[in-house]
This record gives structure tokens, C-alpha cells and sequence, in this order.
């Protein structure tokens, strides 16, 4: 047996081998935020394609915290029961369901990436005629807009952090009755909590900016709050940018990543997703194959916990030697898989003696 296709228990949880789906946005929902028959056939097809964890893309814990007003959602019981389904398929299939919950901050209220990006304003809809709305923000004079006008913000105020909190400690509750084996906090991307943990966009003078200390203080409380509902025996992760990709600016850099791996190691988190950037236009990311595995590597060494590294990974051969030399624990896939919903099938044909099975509507095709 390859190392990919070594088991990995987390907790009291078998994961089947260490091959993860990574979460993408799909922009496929309603304004309800309700999942659709897209995310039943494209979540269904990666478990069937060998996947040992399929995670939801970035599922919004409050209505204002989506990307775009066409995001998933967590925010009722609506929510839960319309993805229990989704999850049953997935442990049908043997593989583990999992949530990252999310929260867009200040990149919340946009059009959907193929009808621009751009912010909607209150009062403005997308070209579907969905309504914008206004966004939350640790320091909304900090917000550094990709593309168009900046939205209309709120900054966040005592009352709308410990409404955060309590939003994904109801999210994770709703995901565990919805049948989730896995819950994954996102705090990388420039998103909500990546806002508080950097110093570019967090230029807060109270408890929750200035040191790191400060900085970190929501993500904590966040993932205590998420701890606190979720079963003891079942794992937690979180998803980290491990760099802003700033060099010469007081940034969010790997040293702090590091230091915040270990933090959340004692609060109960079982893996760090380690991947990169997504805060500022002036990020100087450098693409190619495996570009975000050495950060992943510096957390695996440097903190007691393990992780998951993504980021161009192709090739079913690449990805069993970054389990096989411990550079990371889980490799997470993104767009090989949408390129081939049966990727850890096919892996599993190329590197196995004994490869896993084929679904037997399928053998007929790879006999």
C-alpha cells in the first residue's frame, strides 16, 4: 500500500485514505443559500471518484457572511436538512463528509466570478437580480478592493463579533444534524477571520487588534465556540493562509502561522489546511506545481498538529510523495478534480497492487 492510500485516524475518525476534496465555490445556490442538485451530483461524484474526504466549498454561517448572494448556506435547520442527504451519498460511497464553515467579511456582497467579481452595493443586484448588502469588516478603511468601488461596510462592532462567534457555533451544531463527520473553520483567503489575524486589513486599537495576541483573539474564540458543539471523537480543522505574500510589509507571514498552529493545536484543532494569499492585490504569489506545500511543511515541523497541503497538485505520483517524505499529512485536490471527478480512483489504479474498486456500474469501463 502507497502512503496516499494509508488510513489516517483523526480522533475516533477513520479517514479512508489521504486524498481530501478541496473546498471550491461553486456559486450555484439561490439567495437562499440552499443546496441544489449541482452540489448533490458534484459533492457525489468526487466520493464516488475515491476521494477520502469531500468537503463542502465555503458554506456561509450568517446570510451576510457569503461571497456572493449565489453561496451556500448553514444558517437554519433548513440548511442542515437539505444537506443531509448530501452527506448520507458520501458515507455510501466510504468516504467522510466535511463542512468549512465561512464567513466573507469585507469580500462579501460580490457578483459571481463569471459576471465580473465586482462588489454590489445595498439597494444594486447582480445580473440575476440578486440583492448586495452591506458587509462587515474589522477595519473597513484597511479594505484593499480587488476590483471596483469598495461596498458599503460596517465595521465590527462588540455586538457583531460575539455574533460571529455564536454563528458558527450554531453553523457547526446544524452540520453535525446534518450528518458532517468533519468541520473546517476558513480563516485563510482574506476572508473574515484572515481580516483579524493580518495586520494589513486589521488596524484595530482594542482587544481584538494590534499583537498577535489581539489579532488572533476572534479565530480563537471562534474555534472554542465550534470545539464546544462538536463531539469529542470527531476533528476539527482550520484553514490558514500560512503568508500574505507581502514581503516588505508588516503582513500576516508563515512565522505567525506557525505560532497560530500551535495555539489552536490546544484548543482542539486537528489539522491545519495550509494554503496562502488571497488578502491583498499586491500579493506576489508564485504558482506552479506544489507552490504552497513548503508552508504546509514549516507547520507540520514547526507545530504538534497535523495538516494538509494544496496547491498544484496534479499527479497522483506527486501526491503520494508529499505524505510518503511527511511533508503533509492529507493533500488536498481542487482542480484536478473538477478536471477529473475521479481522481483518487484513478491514483489508485496507478500506484496499488491491490487498487480500490471501481463502482460496479462502472467496471464494465475499466476491466
Amino acid at each position: 500500500m502507497t502512503d496516499l492510500f494509508t488510513p489516517l485516524e483523526l480522533r475516533d475518525l477513520d479517514i479512508p485514505n489521504r486524498i481530501a476534496v478541496s473546498p471550491m465555490c461553486q456559486y450555484s445556490c439561490e439567495p437562499d443559500g440552499l443546496p441544489t442538485e449541482w452540489h448533490r451530483v458534484h459533492l457525489g461524484s468526487r466520493a464516488v471518484g475515491g476521494a477520502g474526504i469531500v468537503m463542502t466549498e465555503a458554506t456561509a454561517v450568517e446570510p451576510r457572511g457569503r461571497i456572493t448572494p449565489h453561496d451556500l448556506g448553514i444558517w437554519s435547520d433548513e440548511h442542515a436538512d437539505a444537506l443531509e442527504p448530501i452527506t448520507a451519498f458520501i458515507r455510501e460511497q466510504g468516504g467522510v463528509p466535511g463542512i468549512q464553515l465561512a464567513h466573507a467579511g469585507h469580500k462579501a456582497s460580490k457578483c459571481r466570478p463569471w459576471d465580473g467579481n465586482l462588489p454590489i452595493q445595498p439597494g444594486e443586484t447582480d445580473p440575476d437580480g440578486a440583492s448586495g448588502w452591506e458587509v462587515l469588516s474589522p477595519s473597513p478603511d484597511a479594505y484593499p478592493p480587488f476590483d471596483g468601488d469598495r461596498p458599503a461596510m460596517k465595521r465590527a462592532d462588540a455586538d457583531d463579533i460575539q455574533g460571529v462567534i455564536d454563528a458558527y457555533r450554531a453553523a457547526a451544531e446544524r452540520s453535525l444534524s446534518a450528518g458532517f463527520e468533519i468541520a473546517e473553520v476558513h480563516a485563510a483567503h482574506g476572508y473574515l477571520l484572515h481580516e483579524f489575524l493580518s495586520p494589513v486589513t486589521n488596524h484595530r486599537a482594542d482587544e481584538y487588534g494590534g499583537s498577535f495576541e489581539n489579532r488572533t483573539r476572534l479565530l480563537r474564540e471562534v474555534v472554542n465556540a465550534v470545539r464546544d458543539v462538536w463531539p469529542e471523537d470527531k476533528p476539527v480543522f482550520v484553514r490558514i493562509s500560512g503568508t500574505d505574500w507581502l514581503e516588505g510589509q508588516d503582513a500576516w507571514d508563515l512565522d505567525q502561522s506557525v505560532r497560530l498552529a500551535d495555539d489552536l493545536a490546544d484548543r482542539g484543532v486537528d489539522l491545519i489546511d495550509v494554503s496562502s494569499g488571497g488578502l491583498h492585490p499586491d500579493q506576489d504569489v508564485p504558482g506552479g506545481p506544489n507552490f504552497q506545500v513548503p508552508l504546509a511543511e514549516a507547520v507540520r515541523e514547526g507545530a504538534d498538529v497535523a495538516v494538509g497541503a494544496v496547491g498544484g497538485v496534479t499527479e497522483p505520483e506527486q501526491a503520494d510523495a508529499l505524505v510518503r517524505n511527511g511533508r503533509a499529512d492529507v493533500v488536498l485536490v481542487g482542480r484536478e478534480f473538477l478536471r477529473d471527478p475521479y481522481f483518487g480512483l484513478r491514483a489508485s489504479d496507478d500506484l496499488e497492487d491491490d487498487p480500490m474498486a471501481w463502482p460496479e456500474q462502472y467496471r464494465r469501463a475499466v476491466q
